[in-house]
């Protein structure tokens, strides 16, 4: 089975449609060359200093560059694409609201082996997560192109409804073979793995994952951001990144103080503080996802 690509004029809704269904999905030249070679100038003299992997897993011979919203002005606005976001807010609906996981440059340099094919959801201490209920929405921005050469992230298509911790091999997936601009959207349950790289070039990504605010973020959003630069950015990405409740009453600063409220105490923030407001939320959702099923199941 191959990995579906669509056309950078997708919606969120499809898109998130295509990952329920196979777990995995390209979309074909969302960035323009320049937009492309924009953000790499802006990275470069952060991926020249990061230090290779030290085991196996993260890759001895590959560079894994975070704090991407302090360092990267160009990524702020990537974390919040509107295909991003829109993917997002379909594919994790169940929750009330989602955070920013992680923003990492990952760099495999040639010579790298074959990365063990995992599921990112395992980050969660390998809890395994009941079938079918996700936790993630995973993207990663090809900044080169992506091929079966030069270590393209390899899936095995509909292994999201696979059981939990099995194993498996480069041989059972297929690359996410896609040109420069090109995004991969990815769940966290399903199986994959970054290729080897048996070429003379360095494969170039942007991996920004979005997870279930009721779940710890794998990159401390408030630490890599110092705070100075954190009162500059937008309320919106604030709250993408994690300063607003989780669920009704995870989060809360002090005296039930919501976290935006330290950062910018002028912005008056109506996210959800008490368990009715939640729980009233949880039903609208579920309402229209049933709604949107009634209408699918009649076309």
């Amino acid at each position: 089975m191959e990995i579906q690509h669509l056309a950078n004029t997708v919606t969120g809704e499809q898109v998130a449609e295509a990952m329920s269904r196979d777990g995995a999905v390209i979309v074909d030249h969302l960035l323009s060359m320049a937009q492309v070679d924009e953000v790499l100038a802006e990275l470069r003299p952060w991926i020249d200093k990061t230090k290779p992997g030290t085991d196996s897993f993260n890759g001895r011979n590959t560079r894994r560059t975070g704090a991407l919203i302090a360092r990267s002005q160009i990524c702020r606005k990537l974390v919040m694409h509107p295909l991003a976001l829109g993917t997002a807010d379909k594919f994790l609906a169940h929750a009330t609201s989602y955070q920013l996981h992680l923003t990492q440059v990952i760099s495999v340099g040639p010579g790298e082996p074959a990365q063990r094919i995992h599921r990112d959801q395992w980050a969660f201490d390998l809890f395994s997560f009941p079938k079918g209920f996700e936790v993630q929405c995973n993207t990663i921005w090809a900044m080169t192109d992506f091929t079966d050469e030069n270590g393209a992230t390899r899936i095995i298509p509909g292994s999201h409804r696979f059981d939990d911790k099995l194993q498996f091999s480069e041989s059972d997936t297929v690359p996410a073979a896609m040109g420069k601009g090109s995004v991969l959207f990815y769940s966290g349950s399903v199986y994959h793995g970054a290729g080897a790289n048996r070429s003379s070039d360095t494969r170039i990504g942007l991996q920004f994952i979005y997870n279930l605010s009721w779940l710890r973020q794998e990159e401390n959003q408030y630490l890599a951001c110092p705070l100075e630069i954190a009162r500059t950015l937008p309320v919106e990405l604030l709250r993408l990144m994690g300063y607003q409740r989780g669920a009704f009453s995870l989060g809360y600063v002090g005296d039930l103080m919501d976290p935006l409220q330290v950062v910018r105490p002028e912005i008056e923030n109506d996210a959800p503080g008490q368990l009715e407001n939640t729980a009233h939320l949880l039903k609208k959702q579920i309402e229209r996802e049933r709604s949107r099923k009634a209408i699918a199941r009649a076309d």
